[in-house]
């Protein structure tokens, strides 16, 4: 995967007012081993890995590139973002629509505490910052509620809604404030 965005990191963390986001560390790739074996996290993304596999292929330091957040709260890590190249995807082909897709994995201690919003909303607003007027895409499974309500509260609007992976899939796009 290229990435031709020329993204940056920022000079320092980005800060909410309860989180952190920074670039990853080798003391994430626990924490990354554990977001991918979980099978709750993993529901709607193909399940989960074996402690095996993400030991032979995650990293030192997990996702050593600009866009992909560590989110710590209180100094421990909860979760990612990645603000990654929208790739084309067969049989969904969109490149129309935004370079750049919002993912994002939170452990499911820090589900409904609306950490997941703050995080990404930090990573939007940094995102634009970065490449003003850049659209941002996101996809998920319709059958993800807390994941299409979090679309929602972010600004994301519907474009379409496909078939993919044997489930109906949402495909969204969210636009920085002109």
């Amino acid at each position: 995967m290229t990435d031709d965005r020329l993204l940056t990191w920022p000079t320092a963390p980005i800060k909410t007012s309860r989180l952190v986001l920074r670039q990853s560390e080798a003391r994430d790739r626990a924490a990354a081993m554990e977001l991918n074996a979980s099978p709750e996290v993993t529901t709607y993304l193909g399940g989960p890995q074996s402690r095996e596999e993400l030991e032979r292929t995650v990293p030192e330091v997990p996702g050593q590139r600009p866009g992909f957040f560590v989110v710590e709260l209180n100094g421990e890590t909860i979760g990612t973002i990645q603000l990654d190249p929208h790739t084309e995807r067969p049989g969904h082909i969109r490149p129309d629509i935004g370079r750049t897709e919002l993912g994002y994995l939170f452990l499911p201690q820090a589900w409904g505490h609306g950490y997941a919003a703050e995080a990404c909303a930090a990573a939007l607003a940094w995102l634009a910052g970065e490449l003003p007027g850049e659209a941002v895409v996101l996809r998920t499974q319709t059958a993800n509620k807390p994941s299409m309500r979090l679309a929602a509260k972010l600004g994301f609007t519907e474009v379409e809604r496909y078939q993919d992976f044997g489930a109906e899939q949402w495909f969204g796009a969210w636009s920085p404030a002109q």
